[in-house]
């Protein structure tokens, strides 16, 4: 029982009070219940690719060019006809700090240089190319799925680079890109061109 300062029995009215509390109550429950329901909103993943493996062939040769394990294929050059050189430039992904799994390759059948198309399956990369002879040779690509955390990564916005002429052309994926697929028509002076896709977050 509340007391005054000369020390008599103050009478204070509950339903005052009990109201108050209820209030209060109220809204302390409405707080938690809020704090549990509504999840944090979902964050734009943190996408890093590195630069890693470059290896550079004779074209003609037939050697078969892989990335290592866990890189993808970001770029390729030529210069000359046949007999001159390629370049393939490999990468690695990092999502989130978590550096991105590649599967094992799987090797496309073959087709004919000069009339040649070849785009990956849906989120799907390319992580390896074999060519022999000339024009008229044979050539296949290898491809592989990627996954982070067990889940599969996938790509969106497909896009083709401008046509360019083989035997002097350089082509790389832009950011948050890897290569996808290509298309080559004609000998070393007819065009070749590119897909990339974007790695979505």
């Amino acid at each position: 029982m509340a007391m005054d300062v000369a020390g008599q029995a103050l009478e204070i009215p509950m339903r005052h009070i009990r109201p108050t509390l209820a209030t209060l109550t109220g809204t302390l429950l409405t707080l938690t219940l809020t704090g549990i329901t509504h999840a944090a909103p979902a964050h734009a993943a943190e996408i890093i690719i590195i630069d890693g493996y470059t290896e550079t062939v004779k074209e003609s040769a037939g050697i078969p060019v892989a990335c290592p394990t866990n890189q993808v294929l970001l770029g390729r050059a030529h210069s000359g006809d046949e007999n001159g050189s390629t370049t393939y430039y490999c990468g690695l992904i990092l999502i989130d700090g978590q550096q991105v799994r590649v599967s094992a390759p799987s090797w496309s059948s073959q087709q004919r240089e000069s009339n040649s198309f070849f785009a990956a399956p849906p989120n799907e990369v390319l992580v390896g190319r074999q060519h022999s002879g000339d024009e008229n040779g044979p050539t296949r690509y290898a491809t592989a799925s990627m996954s982070v955390w067990g889940r599969t990564v996938e790509l969106t916005s497909y896009r083709w680079s401008p046509s360019q002429r083989e035997s002097n052309s350089h082509s790389k994926a832009g950011d948050y890109e890897v290569m996808t697929g290509r298309q080559h028509s004609g000998d070393e002076n007819g065009q070749t061109r590119y897909q990339y896709a974007r790695i979505s977050d």
